[in-house]
């Protein structure tokens, strides 16, 4: 199985490239030469995946002849001091080898403006022009990146703009946007009202590191190019559908940030709608950014709308509480730094949604995600219906269809064969896929392939202005309810969430699978 994006980098024409060489046996797109902005450069995200993503791709040779990082935030460095702190990090982080690295840091500035004041941005115009002229760029090609609170995504697009930089006369200019795109409905529409205002939507890039996995890209292929399966991925032939976002890790520093967010906007609203609906959608008319970004909206667009008997009975909602699990004593989600003694923020989402179109109808959706579960894992379980064959069909093992996200990515099918020995006994017996057995691919990190197709110019993987309106229209009705003083249930660390939200499938005489580490299914599963 190939990436949705490998073949599409492949074979999407007039990308306005330099030259297509080979990788790993594939042909790869190099982008035009350009200068890369990061806004927050002295920020986490920037040390832990962005400047790592950009090196590995200048060390794969993904990145363009001539090419500019500029850091830029309000702490002071110089181009040196910067270049030493970001050095020290990628050797402390990543596998490196030094005269890559060396070139490769050659290409690193800073430049420190307050982000706040638009009359510093004069800073950052005479920098760019600086670096056109140092790199010799034909056209003024620039990628910025906000890598700041969202308190500054309606700030840093009005100030580029009054300088001029969000103008594409002289070169493109894309603006990407981090996750949250706003707190709720109403601050998500001023947000993009806001953004609008000085940036086409054609600029605009808002990142969901979920969409850049290749196990998430390659539900469409999976789905679509393969006769055996594309003809029964609809409501005729499919039970239920779950989705499984399990994180191990409590909220660890975060405390302050999460208590303000909870799990319904740090992984329900984006990543896991984002996943049903790459599930769920209409096959693409075409393989290109709009078509399949059409395609998503309009799957989105047609989930059910939660009423008051859904939120009453189809959600749960939890909160971790202090529990030991395999000899530490992990605490309480209210007795971690930064958490309000009396917090109701959920740290566990579960609900049972339906997608009301013809291909889905009546076929449930069970969503869940939360914090301090058994293991790390992000999964999605399609249920088969059983065969309605009145002999073979009693006993017989349920068919099911197991597409592993993160991590030990790959898929398990599961089916039935006879036992061996006297009868017609059905056993289940399972079939597994590794994307680490192709040995001969070399698989992108999310944001490596998120950040190679921004320079491109290709939003395939980028969430467009409906579909994230539609996702927070959906749980809308969702943040009201969690007022409720009856809608929050306590969990052990260690468990797989709130008994409620096993009832919530006992009750259809269902269950959930409960993931292991490992792909494979075990009698052990990590507790």
């Amino acid at each position: 199985m190939i990436g949705l994006l490998s073949y599409y980098i492949s074979e999407k024409p007039n990308l306005g490239t330099q030259s297509l060489p080979r990788f790993k046996g594939k042909m790869m797109v190099i982008p035009e030469n350009s200068s890369i902005v990061i806004f927050g450069a002295s920020g986490d995200l920037t040390y832990r995946k962005l400047i790592p993503a950009l090196y590995h791709l200048y060390a794969n040779k993904q990145l363009p002849e001539n090419f500019a990082i500029l850091g830029v935030s309000r702490t002071e460095y110089s181009d040196e001091s910067y270049r030493d702190k970001l050095k020290h990090s990628l050797q402390e982080m990543e596998k490196t080898e030094p005269a890559t690295l060396d070139a490769f840091i050659d290409h690193l500035h800073y430049q420190a403006i307050n982000t706040s004041d638009t009359a510093d941005y004069n800073k950052l115009t005479a920098r760019l022009d600086q670096l056109a002229d140092k790199y010799q760029f034909e056209q003024r090609n620039t990628l910025f990146y906000l890598a700041t609170p969202p308190s500054l995504y309606s700030v840093i697009p009005a100030s580029l703009a009054a300088h001029g930089l969000n103008d594409e006369q002289t070169g493109w200019k894309r603006l990407i946007v981090e996750k949250p795109f706003g707190y709720d409905l109403a601050s998500a529409r001023q947000l993009d009202k806001d953004i609008h205002e000085h940036f086409q939507e054609h600029q605009i890039y808002r990142i969901d590191h979920y969409l850049g996995k290749e196990t998430v890209q390659n539900l469409l292929v999976f789905r679509f190019s393969n006769a055996m399966f594309e003809p029964l991925w609809n409501r005729n032939f499919i039970d239920y559908v779950e989705i499984t976002g399990a994180e191990f890790l409590g909220v660890e520093e975060r405390g302050g940030y999460y208590d303000g967010s909870g799990a319904m906007r740090d992984m329900f609203q984006n990543h896991l709608l984002q996943v049903l609906a790459m599930v769920g959608m209409e096959p693409p008319a075409q393989i290109n950014a709009d078509s399949i970004r059409d395609e998503v909206a309009k799957v989105l667009q047609c989930l059910k709308p939660l009423e008051e008997d859904d939120l009453r009975n189809n959600l749960v909602l939890g909160q971790y509480t202090a529990s030991d699990v395999r000899g530490q004593h992990l605490p309480g989600y209210r007795e971690e730094h930064g958490v309000a003694e009396d917090s109701r923020t959920e740290t566990y989402v579960g609900l049972k949604a339906y997608i009301n179109n013809w291909r889905w109808n009546g076929v449930p959706f069970y969503v869940r995600t939360g914090k301090r579960l058994p293991t790390r894992v992000t999964e999605v379980v399609i249920h088969f219906k059983n065969t309605p064959h009145p002999v073979f069909g009693q006993d017989a093992p349920e068919n099911k269809l197991i597409i592993r996200i993160q991590p030990d990515e790959g898929i398990q099918m599961s089916f039935g064969l006879k036992q061996p020995g006297a009868g017609f006994k059905a056993k289940e017996v399972k079939m597994n896929f590794h994307y680490a057995d192709l040995l001969e691919t070399q698989m992108l990190t999310a944001y490596e392939r998120l950040l190679l197709d921004a320079l491109n110019g290709d939003a395939t993987l980028f969430a467009r202005s409906d579909a994230v309106e539609a996702c927070w229209k959906y749980v809308q009705p969702i943040l009201d309810f969690k007022q409720d003083p009856q809608s929050l249930f306590g969990y052990a660390c260690g468990t797989w969430g709130p008994k409620e939200c096993d009832d919530l499938l006992q009750r259809d005489g269902r269950a959930w699978r409960f993931p292991c580490k490992n792909l494979t299914d075990t009698d052990y599963c990590e507790l």
